[in-house]
């Protein structure tokens, strides 16, 4: 039983490694910011996963497995989050092509009634945006 859970362990550990390269070459390869926090977000996660469901089937240890939980958990819940702040940061600060974008969801926000442009944070209760949005579907 132990060599078969050494082996799941090896597979986990090298299948983790992979994402990770992959991950790296992405962040390399990729022409925009939106597509490297793809790069950078998505197989990260799973290869961090796959490293820590590794070292928990060698360990087989109760403490280190339940720490390797926590850690496992905490990794799904802040990283999505910090992916998502770093987009919305780039967004606002205008660092996104137009053209990068199949739907703009945050163009609404972006401006007002009037076609100016409003930042979100400034508007009061009163005041309205427009919903005329046009979404390309293509």
């Amino acid at each position: 039983m132990t060599a078969v859970l050494d082996s799941a362990s090896l597979l986990c550990l090298t299948a983790s490694a992979l994402l990770s390269l992959a991950a790296a070459v992405g962040l390399l390869r990729f022409p925009d910011l939106l597509s490297r926090m793809h790069a950078g977000t998505k197989p990260q996660v799973l290869g961090v996963l796959l490293a820590l469901l590794g070292v928990g089937l060698r360990l087989r240890s109760g403490l280190d497995v339940g720490m390797l939980l926590l850690v496992g958990l905490f990794q799904c819940l802040t990283l999505p989050v910090a992916a998502h702040m770093v987009g919305r940061a780039v967004y606002r600060t205008d660092l996104v092509r137009s053209c990068d974008l199949a739907v703009d969801d945050l163009s609404v926000e972006r401006t007002g009634e009037d076609g100016r442009a409003v930042d979100g944070d400034q508007l009061g209760p009163d005041d309205h945006v427009s919903e005329d949005v046009h979404r390309s579907d293509g």
